[in-house]
């Protein structure tokens, strides 16, 4: 779609060009940014000039994966490395409504931003404890979880000039074992649900719930959960919600249900 608003499009190299002016918006891939006409913006900001690095290893196994990654490079670091999650960062770039194209444009920080619920990327990031790491327009950094950058379906809580640096992975959480679960009302429709798992090596499990709550829910357990407990925790939930994609009791109930093979996949 053209954006019949923007007059100016310019790239930023360094961290002082990320002060935006009146009316500019940061893009990186751009998916959503075309996909819909955009009144209050004159102005875009191209974060892809900034060169970093798609995904990065640390000595102790941490993944740092920058916001301007791609979901296809994201994919395939994941394919090509020796994570026991790995197969998650797949089930996660598959549950996106969006074709092979989309996924060497979409890219990884730009599906967080939006924050929607059905927003694949955070329930991969939320699944396995990744931090958001923040470059703040007052020059300061800050590192929270990706769950708290969610604050309603389609609601971010980032303030005007944040920029999404990196997701930040720990190593534990690649280490363990995950399963997920997807469904939606059309075969090709967006997540009506979206549910996974991750069981630790110490035994200790997260279930996470997406795109049938409004904002991620995460439900931890010191250790393997019965699946009555596990069965009363989902249906306990309150953020299940109505819209086209889905009524809130169905929501709830395939929650459940597809919770409950998470957790059979998981200890099997």
């Amino acid at each position: 779609m053209d954006l019949g608003t923007v007059t100016k499009f310019r790239e930023a190299t360094t961290r002082t060009d990320l002060h935006l002016h009146p009316g500019e918006r940061f893009i990186a891939g751009g998916t959503w940014m075309y996909s819909e006409p955009q009144p209050g913006t004159s102005g875009l900001v191209d974060l892809t000039g900034m060169g970093w690095a798609d995904v990065e290893i640390s000595a102790r196994g941490d993944l740092s994966v920058a916001a301007t990654c791609t979901i296809a490079a994201l994919a395939s670091a994941a394919r090509d490395s020796d994570w026991a999650a790995a197969p998650l960062f797949e089930d996660c770039a598959n549950a996106l409504l969006a074709s092979f194209k989309i996924w060497n444009a979409a890219t990884v920080g730009g599906n967080i931003c939006r924050a929607y619920a059905a927003a694949s990327m955070v329930a991969l990031s939320v699944t396995l404890d990744a931090q958001a790491e923040i470059w703040h327009a007052d020059g300061s950094d800050s590192s929270v979880p990706v769950t708290s950058l969610i604050a309603g379906n389609g609601v971010s809580t980032l303030r005007d000039g944040d920029v999404l640096r990196a997701i930040n992975f720990p190593a534990h959480a690649l280490a363990a074992r995950t399963a997920s679960r997807k469904i939606a009302l059309a075969e090709h429709g967006r997540s009506g649900a979206l549910l996974a798992g991750r069981l630790d090596a110490d035994s200790s499990a997260t279930f996470v719930i997406t795109a049938a709550t409004s904002t991620p829910t995460v439900l931890r357990f010191s250790s393997v959960p019965s699946p009555d407990a596990l069965d009363a925790a989902v249906r306990a939930v309150t953020t299940y919600y109505t819209d086209a994609l889905g009524s809130a009791d169905w929501r709830r109930q395939v929650s459940a249900v597809l919770l409950a093979e998470v957790l059979e996949e998981l200890t099997a």
